[in-house]
């Protein structure tokens, strides 16, 4: 694979989404799939090619980390190069910093290899670009799944459920508010910001989290928002 970190992974260029789902060729695994984007020359990489080896360094990262910040979890992550600008892997990102905090803060480190994988597997059901298709951005589900896995929600569960809805629907909203287009870093850091309050409400569990979020990734976004961004550098 190539190092380009924004646009198409295989030749850099600008990305255009489909009015409809096609039926494409990745070019990394070559396997058919459902395409909603491609680039401008026609090149195509599946949601699996796409985060290959960012989850696997998240994975890695969050269980032997010590770090209780999830918003430094997230921009030290961010700064590897396998962690492109956007993509499905951000679905991932958010859950695992955020267990990874909260195993250090309450002190059970012991359990994060197995919530870990299990919240990988669960933001693996998440489709890129879930956010303009289906209005539903993956970073707010991460914090969905983070609440879920440190309650024991179930589809059968009455308070759990309740819990692991609402920190979803807050952090949608504010993420919604902030408005279009994109952006995963932004999504991430309102993301993180909304579940560690809610945490601190809802749970009882204090997580650390830096209030001064300045995003250094700015430069890599064709879409960036600049001055109507809350984490642009002033």
């Amino acid at each position: 694979m190539t190092d380009f970190r924004t646009g198409c992974m295989v030749c850099g260029k600008p990305l255009r989404y489909l009015e409809s789902p096609e039926q494409h060729e990745c070019a990394y695994c070559h396997q058919v799939q459902t395409a909603n984007a491609l680039c401008v020359d026609g090149h195509f990489v599946c949601d699996r090619c796409h985060q290959l080896g960012a989850d696997d360094a998240i994975e890695q990262y969050c269980t032997k980390t010590t770090e209780t910040d999830p918003i430094r979890m997230a921009i030290t992550l961010m700064q590897n190069p396998v962690v492109n600008m956007h993509g499905p892997e951000h679905h991932f990102l958010v859950p695992a910093v955020l267990l990874a905090a909260y195993c250090n803060v309450v002190g059970q480190p012991d359990k994060k290899a197995n919530l870990l994988a299990v919240a990988r597997d669960r933001a693996g059901m998440i489709r890129g670009g879930a956010c303009g298709f289906m209005g539903d951005c993956g970073a707010a589900v991460g914090t969905g799944i983070f609440i879920s896995l440190v309650t024991g929600a179930t589809p059968l569960s009455r308070h759990e459920w309740q819990q692991a809805n609402l920190v979803v629907a807050q952090s949608l909203t504010t993420i919604a508010l902030h408005g279009g287009p994109r952006c995963c870093k932004r999504n991430t850091f309102l993301a993180l910001q909304g579940a560690v309050a809610f945490a601190e409400k809802s749970l009882g569990v204090k997580i650390p989290i830096d209030p001064n979020v300045t995003c250094t990734f700015y430069d890599m976004n064709n879409e960036c928002r600049t001055t109507d961004c809350p984490f642009y550098p002033r």
